[in-house]
Protein backbone atom coordinates (compact mmCIF):
# COMPACT_ATOMS: atom_id res chain seq x y z
CA UNK A 1 0.00 0.00 0.00
CA UNK A 2 1.39 3.39 -1.06
CA UNK A 3 0.58 6.68 0.67
CA UNK A 4 -0.67 9.31 -2.79
CA UNK A 5 2.69 11.35 -2.56
CA UNK A 6 4.54 8.66 -2.94
CA UNK A 7 6.66 8.52 0.24
CA UNK A 8 5.60 5.80 2.34
CA UNK A 9 4.76 2.09 1.65
CA UNK A 10 3.35 -0.69 4.43
CA UNK A 11 3.17 -3.79 3.81
CA UNK A 12 2.06 -7.03 6.17
CA UNK A 13 3.73 -9.87 6.16
CA UNK A 14 2.60 -13.13 7.76
CA UNK A 15 3.58 -11.91 11.34
CA UNK A 16 3.69 -7.91 10.90
CA UNK A 17 3.18 -4.68 9.43
CA UNK A 18 6.19 -3.09 7.91
CA UNK A 19 6.41 1.17 6.63
CA UNK A 20 9.08 1.89 4.65
CA UNK A 21 10.36 5.20 3.19
CA UNK A 22 10.61 5.78 -0.53
CA UNK A 23 13.70 5.30 -0.39
CA UNK A 24 13.44 1.84 1.18
CA UNK A 25 14.58 2.76 5.13
CA UNK A 26 12.91 1.59 8.01
CA UNK A 27 9.95 4.48 9.72
CA UNK A 28 8.91 1.60 11.76
CA UNK A 29 7.53 -1.40 12.22
CA UNK A 30 5.38 -3.88 14.26
CA UNK A 31 5.08 -7.43 14.94
CA UNK A 32 2.13 -9.60 15.76
CA UNK A 33 2.60 -11.29 18.95
CA UNK A 34 2.89 -14.12 19.51
CA UNK A 35 4.32 -15.27 16.46
CA UNK A 36 2.89 -17.27 13.96
CA UNK A 37 4.00 -21.14 12.91
CA UNK A 38 0.96 -21.79 10.65
CA UNK A 39 2.17 -21.08 6.98
CA UNK A 40 -1.04 -20.93 5.04
CA UNK A 41 -4.74 -20.08 5.77
CA UNK A 42 -4.12 -16.60 6.96
CA UNK A 43 -3.47 -13.62 5.54
CA UNK A 44 -3.09 -9.97 7.09
CA UNK A 45 -3.95 -6.80 4.79
CA UNK A 46 -4.06 -3.23 5.37
CA UNK A 47 -5.13 0.18 3.46
CA UNK A 48 -4.09 3.90 4.44
CA UNK A 49 -7.27 6.27 5.06
CA UNK A 50 -8.03 9.02 2.72
CA UNK A 51 -5.73 11.65 4.20
CA UNK A 52 -3.34 9.00 4.99
CA UNK A 53 -2.80 9.71 8.35
CA UNK A 54 -3.93 6.50 9.60
CA UNK A 55 -3.66 2.95 8.72
CA UNK A 56 -6.15 -0.04 9.23
CA UNK A 57 -4.65 -3.62 9.78
CA UNK A 58 -6.84 -6.57 9.74
CA UNK A 59 -4.73 -9.54 11.44
CA UNK A 60 -6.72 -12.78 10.96
CA UNK A 61 -5.30 -13.94 14.48
CA UNK A 62 -7.73 -16.80 14.66
CA UNK A 63 -6.33 -18.99 11.62
CA UNK A 64 -3.16 -17.87 12.43
CA UNK A 65 -3.37 -19.69 15.65
CA UNK A 66 -2.43 -17.27 18.42
CA UNK A 67 -5.74 -17.69 20.25
CA UNK A 68 -9.30 -15.36 20.16
CA UNK A 69 -10.43 -13.97 17.50
CA UNK A 70 -9.10 -11.63 14.73
CA UNK A 71 -8.57 -7.84 15.19
CA UNK A 72 -8.86 -5.01 13.44
CA UNK A 73 -6.03 -2.35 14.50
CA UNK A 74 -5.85 1.33 13.65
CA UNK A 75 -2.20 3.07 13.78
CA UNK A 76 -1.17 6.56 13.37
CA UNK A 77 0.78 6.00 10.04
CA UNK A 78 3.30 7.96 10.65
CA UNK A 79 4.48 6.66 14.34
CA UNK A 80 2.86 3.32 14.91
CA UNK A 81 1.51 3.87 16.90
CA UNK A 82 -1.60 2.14 17.59
CA UNK A 83 -4.93 4.70 18.23
CA UNK A 84 -7.66 1.90 18.25
CA UNK A 85 -8.07 -2.12 18.45
CA UNK A 86 -11.05 -4.35 17.63
CA UNK A 87 -11.67 -7.71 18.53
CA UNK A 88 -13.65 -9.40 16.47
CA UNK A 89 -16.08 -12.52 16.43
CA UNK A 90 -14.42 -13.53 13.09
CA UNK A 91 -12.42 -16.73 11.97
CA UNK A 92 -11.04 -15.25 8.37
CA UNK A 93 -8.41 -16.18 6.08
CA UNK A 94 -8.31 -13.08 4.64
CA UNK A 95 -10.12 -9.50 4.21
CA UNK A 96 -10.28 -6.59 2.09
CA UNK A 97 -10.23 -2.96 2.47
CA UNK A 98 -12.24 -0.75 0.46
CA UNK A 99 -11.83 3.42 1.26
CA UNK A 100 -14.31 5.50 0.93
CA UNK A 101 -13.76 8.61 -1.43
CA UNK A 102 -15.43 10.71 0.04
CA UNK A 103 -15.95 10.73 4.01
CA UNK A 104 -12.89 8.48 4.55
CA UNK A 105 -14.67 5.96 6.04
CA UNK A 106 -13.51 2.43 5.43
CA UNK A 107 -14.82 -0.98 4.58
CA UNK A 108 -13.78 -4.75 5.60
CA UNK A 109 -14.91 -7.36 3.66
CA UNK A 110 -13.34 -10.36 6.29
CA UNK A 111 -13.97 -14.30 4.58
CA UNK A 112 -14.53 -17.04 6.41
CA UNK A 113 -14.62 -19.71 3.76
CA UNK A 114 -17.12 -21.62 3.85
CA UNK A 115 -18.97 -20.09 6.43
CA UNK A 116 -19.55 -17.03 4.53
CA UNK A 117 -18.41 -13.69 4.24
CA UNK A 118 -18.82 -10.39 7.13
CA UNK A 119 -18.42 -6.74 6.38
CA UNK A 120 -17.55 -4.18 8.80
CA UNK A 121 -17.25 -0.19 8.35
CA UNK A 122 -14.68 1.74 10.64
CA UNK A 123 -15.15 5.99 10.85
CA UNK A 124 -12.60 8.09 12.45
CA UNK A 125 -11.98 12.12 12.09
CA UNK A 126 -8.99 13.98 12.63
CA UNK A 127 -8.94 13.80 16.22
CA UNK A 128 -11.47 11.54 17.15
CA UNK A 129 -11.61 7.83 18.50
CA UNK A 130 -12.46 5.25 15.57
CA UNK A 131 -16.02 3.89 15.60
CA UNK A 132 -16.76 0.33 14.14
CA UNK A 133 -20.17 -0.92 12.82
CA UNK A 134 -21.01 -4.61 11.82
CA UNK A 135 -23.84 -5.19 8.86
CA UNK A 136 -25.99 -7.67 9.81
CA UNK A 137 -24.83 -10.38 7.37
CA UNK A 138 -22.67 -13.63 7.03
CA UNK A 139 -23.23 -14.40 3.60
CA UNK A 140 -22.55 -11.44 1.28
CA UNK A 141 -19.63 -10.38 -0.40
CA UNK A 142 -18.34 -6.66 -0.33
CA UNK A 143 -17.40 -6.16 -4.22
CA UNK A 144 -16.61 -2.41 -4.57
CA UNK A 145 -17.71 1.07 -4.08
CA UNK A 146 -19.32 3.42 -6.37
CA UNK A 147 -17.03 6.40 -7.40
CA UNK A 148 -19.29 8.89 -5.18
CA UNK A 149 -19.15 6.85 -2.64
CA UNK A 150 -23.11 7.11 -2.58
CA UNK A 151 -23.65 3.02 -2.53
CA UNK A 152 -22.04 -0.16 -2.57
CA UNK A 153 -21.91 -3.26 -4.49
CA UNK A 154 -22.28 -7.23 -2.96
CA UNK A 155 -22.36 -10.50 -3.98
CA UNK A 156 -24.24 -13.39 -2.18
CA UNK A 157 -21.77 -15.77 -0.92
CA UNK A 158 -23.69 -18.31 -2.76
CA UNK A 159 -23.58 -17.00 -5.88
CA UNK A 160 -27.21 -16.25 -6.78
CA UNK A 161 -27.60 -12.61 -6.81
CA UNK A 162 -25.77 -9.56 -6.86
CA UNK A 163 -27.51 -6.48 -4.78
CA UNK A 164 -26.59 -2.97 -4.62
CA UNK A 165 -26.91 -1.11 -0.90
CA UNK A 166 -27.17 2.47 0.10
CA UNK A 167 -24.22 3.72 2.11
CA UNK A 168 -23.66 4.27 4.85
CA UNK A 169 -26.88 2.31 6.17
CA UNK A 170 -26.80 -0.64 3.89
CA UNK A 171 -30.28 -0.82 2.98
CA UNK A 172 -30.65 -2.76 -0.15
CA UNK A 173 -31.82 -0.16 -3.09
CA UNK A 174 -32.34 -3.31 -5.55
CA UNK A 175 -31.24 -7.10 -6.20
CA UNK A 176 -30.77 -8.91 -9.25
CA UNK A 177 -30.71 -12.70 -9.54
CA UNK A 178 -29.14 -15.35 -11.47
CA UNK A 179 -32.52 -15.51 -13.69
CA UNK A 180 -32.88 -12.00 -14.08
CA UNK A 181 -29.61 -12.09 -16.60
CA UNK A 182 -31.48 -14.49 -18.64
CA UNK A 183 -29.58 -17.73 -17.05
CA UNK A 184 -30.67 -21.32 -15.29
CA UNK A 185 -29.55 -20.51 -11.63
CA UNK A 186 -29.11 -24.32 -11.42
CA UNK A 187 -26.13 -23.96 -13.80
CA UNK A 188 -24.82 -20.01 -13.75
CA UNK A 189 -24.00 -18.25 -10.55
CA UNK A 190 -22.91 -14.67 -9.84
CA UNK A 191 -18.76 -14.33 -9.97
CA UNK A 192 -17.50 -12.31 -6.58
CA UNK A 193 -15.84 -10.17 -9.29
CA UNK A 194 -16.99 -6.79 -11.32
CA UNK A 195 -17.65 -3.34 -9.83
CA UNK A 196 -18.24 0.00 -11.04
CA UNK A 197 -17.51 0.93 -14.43
CA UNK A 198 -19.00 4.58 -13.79
CA UNK A 199 -21.37 6.29 -11.55
CA UNK A 200 -24.22 5.31 -13.70
CA UNK A 201 -23.37 1.46 -14.40
CA UNK A 202 -21.69 -1.66 -13.02
CA UNK A 203 -20.24 -4.54 -14.36
CA UNK A 204 -21.72 -7.22 -13.03
CA UNK A 205 -20.01 -11.61 -13.76
CA UNK A 206 -21.84 -14.41 -14.66
CA UNK A 207 -20.31 -17.26 -14.99
CA UNK A 208 -21.09 -21.40 -15.76
CA UNK A 209 -20.08 -24.48 -17.29
CA UNK A 210 -21.04 -25.32 -20.79
CA UNK A 211 -22.38 -29.04 -21.73
CA UNK A 212 -19.09 -29.82 -22.60
CA UNK A 213 -17.65 -28.94 -19.18
CA UNK A 214 -16.21 -25.73 -20.13
CA UNK A 215 -15.93 -22.35 -17.90
CA UNK A 216 -17.05 -19.15 -19.48
CA UNK A 217 -18.13 -16.16 -17.83
CA UNK A 218 -19.57 -12.81 -19.34
CA UNK A 219 -19.54 -9.01 -18.43
CA UNK A 220 -23.21 -7.82 -17.66
CA UNK A 221 -23.45 -4.05 -17.46
CA UNK A 222 -26.12 -2.61 -15.10
CA UNK A 223 -27.61 0.60 -15.11
CA UNK A 224 -27.64 1.36 -11.11
CA UNK A 225 -30.27 4.26 -11.35
CA UNK A 226 -32.97 1.88 -12.96
CA UNK A 227 -31.86 -1.48 -11.38
CA UNK A 228 -31.89 -2.58 -14.94
CA UNK A 229 -29.93 -4.56 -17.77
CA UNK A 230 -28.06 -2.55 -19.96
CA UNK A 231 -26.15 -5.17 -22.14
CA UNK A 232 -22.81 -6.76 -21.87
CA UNK A 233 -18.85 -5.51 -22.52
CA UNK A 234 -16.54 -7.94 -23.99
CA UNK A 235 -13.45 -7.94 -22.49
CA UNK A 236 -10.37 -10.40 -23.90
CA UNK A 237 -9.12 -11.77 -20.28
CA UNK A 238 -8.51 -15.52 -19.28
CA UNK A 239 -10.05 -14.87 -15.68
CA UNK A 240 -13.07 -13.30 -14.62
CA UNK A 241 -11.49 -11.76 -12.06
CA UNK A 242 -8.84 -10.36 -14.18
CA UNK A 243 -10.99 -7.01 -14.93
CA UNK A 244 -11.37 -4.71 -12.31
CA UNK A 245 -13.62 -1.85 -13.16
CA UNK A 246 -11.66 2.02 -12.13
CA UNK A 247 -14.82 4.09 -11.78
CA UNK A 248 -14.24 6.45 -14.42
CA UNK A 249 -15.14 4.39 -17.38
CA UNK A 250 -11.86 2.81 -17.38
CA UNK A 251 -10.81 -0.90 -16.54
CA UNK A 252 -7.52 -2.51 -15.59
CA UNK A 253 -6.25 -6.11 -17.33
CA UNK A 254 -3.24 -8.05 -16.90
CA UNK A 255 -0.53 -7.55 -19.56
CA UNK A 256 1.66 -10.09 -21.65
CA UNK A 257 4.24 -9.39 -19.43
CA UNK A 258 2.39 -9.58 -16.52
CA UNK A 259 1.95 -5.80 -16.02
CA UNK A 260 -1.48 -3.80 -15.54
CA UNK A 261 -3.22 -2.37 -18.85
CA UNK A 262 -5.26 0.13 -18.62
CA UNK A 263 -8.48 0.13 -21.46
CA UNK A 264 -11.41 2.62 -21.67
CA UNK A 265 -14.25 3.14 -23.99
CA UNK A 266 -16.37 6.24 -24.22
CA UNK A 267 -18.44 7.44 -21.39
CA UNK A 268 -21.50 9.24 -21.28
CA UNK A 269 -22.41 12.37 -19.56
CA UNK A 270 -23.35 11.19 -15.36
CA UNK A 271 -26.88 11.09 -14.55
CA UNK A 272 -28.16 12.04 -11.20
CA UNK A 273 -27.32 9.26 -9.27
CA UNK A 274 -29.58 6.27 -8.00
CA UNK A 275 -32.14 7.57 -5.11
CA UNK A 276 -31.07 6.86 -1.62
CA UNK A 277 -34.21 5.10 -0.97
Amino acid sequence: MVRHDLERVVYTTLNGVVCLTRAGDLVWASDFEPRSDVRHGHRPGCALSLDGRRLWLYRPDAMAGRGGGDQWVVHDADSGAVLARRELETVGHGAGHHVHPVDGSVYLDIGEGQDGSVILRGTAGADSEPEFVTYPWSDRCLIDLAPSGQQFMTVDHGQGDVAFHHHPSGDVLFTLPVEAFGYDPEQSFVEWSGGYLTEDTAVVTLGGESQDEEEWFRYHLVDVRTGTLSGEITVEVTSPYEMVPLGDGSWLTDGPDGHPVRWSRAVQPSAPPHPAG
